[in-house]
């Protein structure tokens, strides 16, 4: 099966068709304070463009269950990205499903499926690779942090993710996606993929 890959931090029309185009798997839109945050109303917007098939996730960080029900209902995606802890005192529809987030200093048992990022989200800073490798052994890990069309095929390489999300990697200035960035990257994930066999 080939690599997941998510393009995460969307904002405007030109960078979800680009990452549509480009048959990724899932797209994201940030709740969280961030140079790529968005309104639920405007997320619901973009992801009008989203067949069915592309998951549409919701990432936030720390939110309250009143922020996740405005969200919910205005944009209706189909997973919430936040991290693992947060989703203790959480309420989700059935339809919805949980993608935890777990960091380096993260040693708790995993889910089912993670997604393993740096210390802060955002910062294009990469994760521990190492960590990201042993925990892939144990769960559907995607890899976060500081990937970009340069390093994506090596991280592949060097962890075996499930899937891997990338955001400011596929840039041209904070914020601003690059919907040729978006589709080097998905080339260079998918040729990498192959390479190992899937």
């Amino acid at each position: 099966m080939s690599v997941w890959i998510k393009i995460c931090g969307l904002t405007s029309i030109d960078a979800v068709q680009a990452a549509v185009e480009s048959k990724v798997d899932a797209v994201g839109f940030v709740f969280a304070p961030s140079k790529r945050q968005v309104l639920p109303s405007r997320a619901a917007e973009l992801a009008m463009a989203v067949p069915a098939h592309i998951a549409k996730v919701a990432v936030m960080l720390h939110p309250t269950q009143e922020a996740v029900d405005e969200v919910l209902s205005q944009f209706q995606p189909d997973l919430l990205q936040t991290d693992a802890a947060d989703f203790d005192s959480l309420s989700l529809p059935a339809g919805v499903q949980k993608l935890p987030v777990m960091r380096g200093s993260d040693f708790r048992l995993p889910p089912q499926r993670v997604l393993f990022e740096g210390a802060v989200s955002g910062q294009g800073k990469l994760a521990d690779w190492d960590r990201a490798a042993t925990l892939a052994l144990q769960t559907q890990l995607i890899l976060a942090g500081g990937l970009n069309p340069l390093n994506v095929a090596d991280a592949i390489a060097a962890v075996h993710p499930f899937g891997v999300d990338v955001s400011s990697g596929v840039e041209s200035a904070p914020g601003r996606k690059d919907p040729d960035k978006i589709r080097e990257f998905v080339r260079q994930a998918r040729l990498a993929s192959t390479a190992e066999g899937r």
